[in-house]
């Protein structure tokens, strides 16, 4: 039984900012200014497991780093646009493209620039430190912080309602 009140079964595709969802909102910055963020490992074996299940997963983040794309991509992510502004209209896009319907998407955010993306999902999720005006449209609040484990979370919930957890020898092995 999960623990979020939307039919879970539907979900097809997930989308997550980073900074804040995926790294924590405080990032250190390196000595010569670029910022250093850190990444959850939980996050990352579920990342990698929903790709191998099936499901679509694309990060969309105004940040601009080579680590973010390099990251993602070693899980298997091949969708990651960064450097994005206006985050809705590459969210709509990626739907289309994919013959998605808002109602199969997550969108996974915690601060204003993700709030027009999450009111058009079918499910928004927020960590439960995120801004409060995503806060008021979020679906689901997850209890961890950003950057500790949101993504596991959702990724974990979606894949237990659909049947494809972990829990066989498939899901071993990176």
């Amino acid at each position: 039984m999960s623990k979020i009140s939307y039919d879970l079964t539907k979900i097809k595709g997930l989308v997550f900012d980073v900074d804040g969802v995926l790294s924590t909102s405080t990032i250190p910055l390196g000595d010569n200014g670029v910022p250093r963020r850190t990444v959850n490992t939980k996050d990352g074996f579920a990342m990698q497991l929903a790709v191998k299940r099936g499901l679509r997963l694309a990060i969309i983040t105004g940040a601009v780093s080579p680590g973010i794309t390099e990251r993602f991509e070693g899980l298997g992510i091949t969708e990651i646009y960064t450097g994005v502004g206006m985050k809705l209209p590459v969210f709509k896009e990626w739907i289309s493209r994919h013959g998605l319907k808002p109602e199969e998407v997550v969108y996974c955010g915690d601060d204003v620039p993700d709030y027009e993306c999450m009111r058009y999902a079918g499910l928004a999720v927020a960590p439960v430190d995120g801004a409060t005006d995503v806060m008021e449209v979020a679906g689901y609040v997850s209890p961890v912080c950003g950057g500790h484990g949101v993504a596991r979370d959702i990724l974990e919930e979606v894949m237990r309602a659909k049947g494809i957890w972990a829990l066989t020898d498939k899901a071993f092995g990176w």
